[in-house]
Order: C-alpha cells, then structure tokens, then sequence
C-alpha cells in the first residue's frame, strides 16, 4: 500500500511552492508546526495538493485540506484517503 511519508510532503512542498530560507524542512519539529510557520500558504498547498492528487490517483476533501493546518494532520488526511481506496 502505498502512503505519504513526510519526506515525500516536503519535496512536494519544496518543488511546489519553494522553501523559505529561515524554515528546516528536514528539522524534527516540522510534523507539528503550523503551514503558515514554514512559510506555505493556501496557495502553497492547493498547489502542493494537485500535485498529490495527480500523483496518487486520488481526491482530497478541500474543507480537510483547509483544516490540516500541520504536516501531520495532512499526512494523517492524505494517508486516510489512500488507506481507503485500498480497502474500497
């Protein structure tokens, strides 16, 4: 089954919408530190999201989105929706 790991996010992020030069994307606190904090925005991740979507073959619930305000409630909705078109 394949999942979203937090390495993959962030090159997404990265190819998506760039890196801010004071953000560590590869720190160890990144998982709970808000979107707005690492320097990506709505747009950041709408982008960052169709890529997702194209890449994983699946179709992420907007308002989730916009509630996934960290990389670990992203993953978390990603990995649910990958989860569950493997079992459907």
């Amino acid at each position: 089954m394949r999942h979203l790991e937090l390495t993959d996010l962030t090159r997404l992020l990265r190819e998506c919408a760039g890196e801010d030069e004071g953000v560590d994307l590869d720190g160890d606190d990144v998982l709970d530190t808000l979107f707005l904090d690492l320097g990506y925005d709505s747009l950041a991740l709408l982008q960052t999201t169709g890529r997702i979507e194209r890449e994983y073959e699946i179709t992420l619930d907007e308002e989730a989105i916009d509630e996934a305000e960290t990389p670990r409630k992203y993953l978390e909705l990603v990995n649910r929706v990958l989860s569950a078109r493997v079992t459907a």
